[in-house]
């Protein structure tokens, strides 16, 4: 099947381009809250749908907010590979990922830092 390309910030959206691995691991900890992603294995990597505005003041280690490229939008139905595919589809209410709780998944998805006090257990 063959996918479009729209560009990369339309009016009302901003695009937060994400390495596969994070992206999958911050999707897995979004849940039900995570908006409309789309997954280009060729690239490896996941694109996030955030409110427009979002990219201007966006500054989080490993992922960039999309420019000028193009983004890959595939049919609605194809929701797996080979080529550009939904992880999350578009819902009919939004696309969009609140942008804070995606800032949040990332740095959970990264894990207790080298030297960072990791986190306290529960040993009762």
């Amino acid at each position: 099947m063959p996918t479009t390309s729209l560009p990369a910030v339309p009016a009302e959206r901003d695009i937060i381009r994400v390495p596969r691995q994070l992206g999958l691991a911050a999707m897995s900890i979004l849940g039900t809250r995570a908006g409309a992603v789309v997954e280009d294995p060729v690239a490896g990597v996941l694109y996030f749908f955030v409110p427009a505005g979002t990219a201007s003041a966006w500054d989080v280690e490993n992922t960039r907010p999309v420019g000028d490229e193009r983004v890959p939008i595939p049919p609605v139905r194809r929701t797996s590979g080979p080529g550009p595919h939904w992880r999350m589809c578009p819902g009919d209410g939004s696309w969009h990922t609140d942008p804070s709780a995606l800032v949040a998944a990332i740095a959970d998805a990264f894990g207790p830092r080298l030297g960072g006090q990791p986190p306290e257990r529960d040993t009762a």
